[in-house]
């Protein structure tokens, strides 16, 4: 459509990781910058936190995977976020910024994706309020399934178009619902169940069903939980004992008046043993 995007960084003081990527498609996840407001503010200040970003090569289409988008982001999150999908909630999504209007959650139960916008003071279909959510994905970092997004992009043709669109909707707050309502699809409208409609999981799960809402075929693929009875398990000789790993993407330590933070650490211990002597506890660790 266009031979350029605009950015913005306006978010990073608190979401040092953010970087909004705004097309004519996608809003910024605020609400207040579009695409011709993006252009706007650029040519005003070419080198302020609203940026031109080149398009570049079109990577995928349909997820919104540009070239150029993922050199700028990369850029001005400091390298903390290599690639972005723009119109999906999964794999590399959007980063979120913290005052984003709504934000769409995934409902692992019904494969479905629930919407709930910051004015919605209730909890969501999944016991979860806004602000739960919220913090679920702010913060400038991408998490599957989390997406910050703006009421504006809901009327865009291509929200979330990679997931299925509305037709992955399965909940959102009535007061939303009608303010986009003249965008979402006539034939999906009424099987889109909000706060009135119910309140639980279970109650959704037979609200989509009764409704014959999309999302249903997508059942019929979803792998069937199997029972399994519990074996009791026979302890290994001492011999055989594998050496117990401990493996965290950060590990934060702190000496010294220094914070030291340790990325992709492994730390392996071959034996924890833990004595009892009198009220005492002593613990002894070996390894490395």
């Amino acid at each position: 459509e266009v031979d350029s995007f605009y950015g913005c960084t306006l978010c990073q003081s608190f979401a040092p990781t953010h970087v909004c990527v705004i097309t004519p498609q996608r809003y910024a996840n605020c609400g207040a910058i579009s695409w011709f407001d993006g252009r706007a503010a650029s040519r005003v200040d070419p080198k302020g936190p609203i940026f031109k970003i080149e398009v570049g090569e079109v990577l995928d289409p349909v997820k919104g995977e540009y070239s150029g988008a993922n050199e700028a982001v990369k850029k001005k999150s400091l390298g903390e976020i290599e690639r972005v999908w723009l119109y999906t909630a999964f794999g590399y999504p959007h980063t979120s910024c913290g005052c984003f209007e709504a934000a769409a959650f995934y409902i692992p139960e019904v494969d479905g994706l629930g919407i709930v916008h910051r004015d919605f003071k209730d909890v969501t279909v999944n016991g979860l309020p806004f602000s739960t959510i919220a913090d679920s994905t702010a913060g400038g970092r991408q998490v599957d399934g989390f997406h910050g997004l703006s009421i504006e992009y809901m009327r865009s043709p291509k929200f979330l178009i990679a997931d299925g669109g509305w037709n992955r909707i399965v909940w959102m707050p009535k007061e939303v619902k009608e303010r986009v309502g003249a965008f979402i699809p006539k034939e999906v409208y009424d099987k889109i169940p909000t706060e009135e409609d119910v309140k639980t999981i279970e109650e959704l799960k037979a609200y989509l069903q009764e409704k014959g809402h999309p999302v249903v075929e997508r059942w019929k693929e979803m792998p069937k939980e199997v029972a399994v009875e519990p074996v009791e398990a026979t302890p290994p000789p001492e011999e055989a004992l594998t050496p117990a790993l401990l493996q965290a993407q950060t590990i934060p330590l702190t000496m010294g008046g220094f914070k030291i933070v340790l990325k992709d650490a492994k730390i392996t211990a071959r034996r924890v043993i833990i004595k009892k002597t009198g009220v005492e506890k002593r613990v002894e660790r070996g390894g490395r």
